[in-house]
C-alpha cells in the first residue's frame, strides 16, 4: 500500500466496515508506524472506479504478527480474495522474527472465523464490547505454528487457492 492508494482504500474501507477507519489513520500507518505493514490487491477491470479490490494490514509487535484488517470489495466477496490477502500476510510472517499470529474477529462474522480456522487459528479468548460501533464482542484467535511444517501447509493452500482463482477470473 502506498499513499497514492489511500483514496481507493478509504472508499473500500467505507464499503466494508460499519464504522470506517478514522481520518488520517492510514496515512499515519504508512508514514510513521514502523511496525505496520499494509498491502493492496488490485484488478484492472474497467467496471470498477478503482483498481483496488482488497487490502490488509498487520503490525509486528515484538515476536508477534497482529493482523489488524482485511477487506475485499463487496462485489468481489466469496471469490477467495480475503483468503489471498490472509495467505500473503502469513507468508510475509516468515520474513520477521515472529512466533505467532493473532487477530480479533467479530463474534457474528462466521465467514471470517471459518477462514481463520481453515488456516489453523484457534479461539483463545474474547474481548467484550471490543467493537465500539456496535458494542459487539470480538473473538481473539491465534496461530502459533510458524514452523517449516506450517510453511509447507501454506504452500499447499496457495496451490489450491491459485487454481480456484484461475477459475473465478
Amino acid at each position: 500500500m502506498a499513499l497514492a492508494d489511500l483514496p481507493a482504500v478509504r472508499e473500500l474501507d467505507r464499503l466494508s466496515f460499519p464504522t470506517p477507519t478514522r481520518p488520517g489513520l492510514f496515512e499515519h500507518e504508512l508514514a510513521q508506524n514502523n511496525i505496520a505493514y499494509y498491502q493492496v490487491l488490485g484488478m484492472g477491470e474497467a467496471e470498477f472506479s478503482s483498481s483496488i479490490i482488497g487490502f490488509s494490514g498487520y503490525w509486528l509487535i515484538a515476536d508477534e504478527i497482529h493482523i489488524s484488517t482485511i477487506a475485499s470489495h463487496p462485489q468481489w466477496r466469496g471469490r477467495g480474495l480475503g483468503e489471498l490477502l490472509l495467505l500473503n500476510m502469513l507468508f510475509q510472517s516468515y520474513t520477521h522474527p515472529a512466533n505467532m499470529v493473532t487477530l480479533e474477529v467479530r463474534r457474528s462474522n462466521e465467514v471470517a472465523q471459518a477462514l481463520y480456522r481453515k488456516y489453523q487459528f484457534e479461539e483463545v479468548g474474547m474481548r467484550p464490547r471490543y467493537y465500539h460501533d456496535t458494542g459487539e464482542d470480538a473473538l481473539l484467535m491465534t496461530m502459533a505454528a510458524l514452523n517449516a511444517r506450517y510453511f509447507q501447509f501454506l504452500e499447499r493452500q496457495q496451490k489450491v487457492l491459485y487454481q480456484r482463482l484461475r477459475c473465478e477470473v
